[in-house]
């Protein structure tokens, strides 16, 4: 009966669609999270991405408990991007919302957002606040990110490493469709080249609140693939300026190689100080290959060149002798 409620309303339907993999541990709160917004008309369409952990005995027992309004679909390890692409399939909503399985929602988050897009019809998506829970200092604070639609909107997009997390934000279908879904020729970063494809080509609309909260699991486990992180980023911008020229057609070549070239030096450099070396040491090394360099940098960058145990005994060695002789 909750099914044929569903399809009944489908022009106000919102698809929530969560991948899931090995998260038995939290997949449970992210999916009370959807189940308990209060936008009625909401159905849940979950990927089990080849879990080995129980997750898929958990997830089956979840759609028990809420019969018509959870898909569940299966595919082998093939990681995130493909997952949300299945799920896209069988979705059923104008309105699509993405949480992974161990993050969450505050319970008005996609009644603000899908009030904001009401408000806004021109606007293809409306996006909020976030907060990554588990970091220390500032990376855990709630932050609100910028209005992006001004007249530098492109500029702020490439400036950053990706304007919203993947749970931010609620989009129309059509231009999702349009879109094409998600590329999946990386293993990270495709969330941000989604969002660039979406964004850039059409209005969006900010709910200036902290809605969406990231669950930032094991330190070491994130810094370990900085450096992978940092070298997608920038292939996601180098690619998307290459396939749509006329999105940054206003920021000019010098520009363009300030915000790509550049933001992967500042990324190296972010590493460096919070003493991330080994991120460091390979961001340093493909900036010198790709450019956007002076020459005051090369004091950091050649001695990425070295191999790794003697790079980091070299940069120990340096502050070893700051600190006897500061």
């Amino acid at each position: 009966m909750q099914t044929e409620n569903i399809l009944d309303t489908v022009d106000q339907l919102i698809s929530v669609i969560m991948p899931c993999y090995n998260a038995a541990p939290f997949v449970r709160e992210a999916v009370a999270s959807v189940m308990g917004q209060t936008y009625a008309d909401t159905e849940l369409v979950i990927v089990d991405d080849g879990s080995t952990d129980g997750s898929i005995d958990l997830l089956k027992q979840l759609a028990g408990e809420h019969p018509g309004r959870i898909t569940l679909l299966f595919q082998n390890h093939e990681g995130p991007y493909v997952a949300r692409n299945l799920a896209l399939q069988h979705a059923k909503g104008l309105m699509l919302a993405f949480l992974d399985a161990d993050d969450w929602w505050r319970d008005d988050l996609l009644e603000k957002l899908n009030a904001a897009l009401d408000e806004n019809t021109d606007a293809s998506l409306a996006y909020c606040g976030w907060q990554n829970v588990g970091l220390q200092g500032t990376r855990g604070e709630p932050y609100v990110p910028p209005e992006y639609n001004e007249q530098d909107k492109a500029e702020k997009f490439l400036r950053a490493a990706s304007p919203w997390p993947i749970h931010a934000a609620l989009v129309r279908r059509p231009a999702v469709d349009e879109a094409g879904g998600f590329q999946t020729y990386l293993p990270t970063c495709m969330d941000y080249d989604f969002w660039l494809r979406i964004g850039l080509s059409s209005p969006i609309v900010l709910v200036p609140e902290v809605m969406a909260f990231y669950r930032h699991q094991r330190e070491g486990q994130i810094i370990s693939r900085q450096w992978r992180q940092a070298q997608n980023v920038w292939t996601v911008k180098k690619t998307f300026v290459r396939q749509h020229p006329e999105l940054v057609a206003g920021l000019g070549p010098d520009k363009l190689r300030s915000l790509i070239d550049g933001g992967l030096l500042s990324r190296g450099y972010d590493n460096y100080w919070r003493r991330d070396l080994v991120s460091a040491r390979h961001i340093f090394r493909l900036v010198l290959r790709t450019g956007g360099w002076k020459s005051k940098d090369l004091r950091y960058l050649l001695p990425a060149l070295l191999p790794e145990k003697l790079y980091l005994a070299l940069i120990g060695l340096a502050e070893r002798n700051k600190t006897q002789h500061g």
